[in-house]
């Protein structure tokens, strides 16, 4: 079920994120979330991009609304997990991207060396 719950989280999150003109909490928000659940996903997501490395990102945390509002609670930890998840996937295609074209620049690089022994042979 919580997993279920996160995909869904996330999908929604893309969603709104993709969608340009509603804000993710806009978008939690006409799905029916409830307003605690929402704050809580908006300060978890800020902190979870914070705990990612994203400079932009801030540590946000209402501890004693977290400690006895449950929705809040939740959200947080979704908002958190989800947020930290994306960047740190967006940071990993990044570095692939990266590395797979350095490999193929150093596979052009042999090739053009190759061809110009077998042209030049001197």
């Amino acid at each position: 079920m919580a997993l279920r719950r996160a995909t869904l989280m996330l999908i929604m999150l893309a969603y709104g994120l993709l969608a340009g003109c509603e804000t993710t909490r806009e978008h939690l928000l006409a799905q029916g979330y409830p307003p605690a659940f929402v704050d809580g996903f908006d300060d978890g997501c800020s902190s979870g991009r914070q705990a990612a490395g994203i400079i932009s990102g801030t540590f946000r945390k209402d501890v004693p609304r977290y400690l006895k509002d449950a929705a809040y609670a939740e959200g947080w930890s979704d908002g958190f997990r989800q947020c930290q998840a994306q960047v740190e996937s967006e940071e990993r295609r990044a570095y692939f991207e990266r590395f797979h074209d350095d490999e193929d620049d150093d596979w052009e690089r042999n090739r053009d060396n190759a061809m110009g022994r077998a042209l030049h042979p001197d």
